[in-house]
């Protein structure tokens, strides 16, 4: 039935449909967070958004070379499941905090903070655990699919928030999360026992990354194609900064107390996740080895310029929803994938130290700097459709850099191999 939809070897089925759960709980668990971190935001007030956004930058500059300390060190089976376990436990802290009342305005501003680390920092570790698993050729067949997993928890995620969180409590659904990431730290160790499927590299696959805590940060200024992703990176959350700082503006002004604005960023969610996930499980692993990684690449920029440019014209929450749908299906049923792909053959301290400095420093910096920058242009008076408009050169910069990753993926751009294996061609 799978080979339906994927084209999957035999060999491959018991780890590609394990990863799928992989992904499925840890988003699943991110699903139910989030809308009480963007609730909490909300109820704090949009002008303390940059604040936020700029504590969460300060915290990765600690955690990622944490990371990198620990997989220079213990294989992968032990790294990953040792990181889900420490989110595992702040966040049972987090709901004992919670449920005795304490400075709950404190509490939220911290739990945003803390949820906006962790969401970006276990979804970078799973993506490059995958491009460790998976070499490229498998990459372009199956990481469609995989990420639909992880669709499908954040279509599950806010269908539990929207129905329990009013019977049982929101505060109790962070419960739901910690089993949930108990799941994931679990199909890490089942997983790590299917290497034969890249037995080629199993041996390697399984030993510490070594190399230096700063490692990754070198590799990444000596590489133009990892320069090109991390600009990418950086152009795709300034993007998602705006969108999300008007997201906020027109959430508050239409909807009034804490379940009704936890009930609008639920239903956001929910039909983004339903369009990407029709296009991960029925387009995306097609399209890809079809058209090449020059079509995934440029969808999302593309349509982001035009749905700014549509609420510069209509700022309301329909067509909000509606943009974000397309964007949101855009980038996690093509864009990412095809990201994904470009790390399958690099090194493996680029695929743990340089990647995951892109995924979250780059990211939570460009946030920063983004949030400062629509708060400045906020108080200039540009009001929702400037601000909209304000993203567009954005967007058309994010499309170029996508087009020229794209074609230079064949490319000889080598990375500095690890101790442990030779040097590779990154973008082969």
């Amino acid at each position: 039935m799978l080979k339906r939809f994927v084209n999957v070897k035999d060999e491959e089925v018991g780890a590609v449909l394990l990863s799928f759960v992989y992904f499925f709980t840890l988003m699943c668990g991110y699903a139910i967070l989030k809308p009480l971190r963007d609730e909490m935001a909300t109820a704090g007030g949009v002008k303390n958004i940059p604040w936020l956004f700029t504590a969460t930058f300060g915290v990765m500059l600690v955690a990622v070379p944490a990371f990198s300390a620990l997989v220079s060190r213990w294989p992968r089976q032990r790294v990953i499941p040792l990181v889900y376990r420490f989110f595992l436990l702040n966040l049972l802290a987090f709901f004992v905090v919670l449920k005795l009342g304490m400075a709950r305005d404190g509490v939220a501003r911290v739990f945003f903070v803390w949820v906006s680390v962790y969401n970006l920092f276990v979804v970078s570790v799973f993506w490059s655990f995958m491009a460790d698993l998976f070499v490229s050729e498998q990459g372009k067949r199956l990481f469609g699919f995989i990420a639909a997993g992880g669709t499908a928890g954040m279509l599950v995620g806010p269908f539990l928030v929207k129905h329990l969180a009013e019977p049982l409590g929101a505060t109790n659904l962070m419960l739901f999360t910690a089993v949930l990431l108990e799941g994931s730290a679990q199909c890490v160790r089942l997983l790590s026992r299917r290497t034969s499927i890249v037995s080629a590299r199993a041996v390697v696959a399984e030993a510490p990354v070594g190399g230096g805590v700063f490692a990754g940060l070198r590799l990444l200024f000596s590489s133009p194609l990892l320069l090109g992703l991390g600009l990418q990176m950086l152009l795709y959350a300034s993007t998602s900064t705006f969108l999300y700082n008007q997201q906020a503006h027109i959430v508050d002004r239409v909807a009034s107390g804490a379940n009704a604005r936890a009930a609008a960023f639920a239903d956001i969610d929910f039909w983004v996740q339903v369009l990407t996930l029709v296009l991960q499980t029925v387009v995306t692993g097609h399209l890809i080895p079809r058209f090449g990684l020059g079509v995934a690449l440029a969808v999302a920029p593309l349509l982001t310029a035009l749905g700014f440019v549509g609420l510069a014209a209509v700022p309301t929450l329909g067509m909000l929803i509606g943009f974000k749908s397309l964007r949101g299906a855009s980038h996690y049923a093509f864009e990412r994938p095809g990201r994904e792909i470009l790390f399958t053959n690099v090194d493996r301290e680029a695929k743990y130290k340089s990647k995951g400095f892109i995924d979250t420093v780059v990211y939570r910096g460009s946030d920063s700097v983004s949030a400062w920058m629509y708060s400045g242009l906020d108080k200039l008076g540009l009001g929702t459709s400037g601000l909209a408009l304000a993203a567009v050169p954005f967007a058309g910069l994010w499309l170029v850099v996508s087009l020229w990753l794209a074609r230079h993926q064949r490319a000889s751009m080598p990375v500095r191999a690890s101790p442990l294996g030779p040097t590779v061609d990154v973008t082969r």
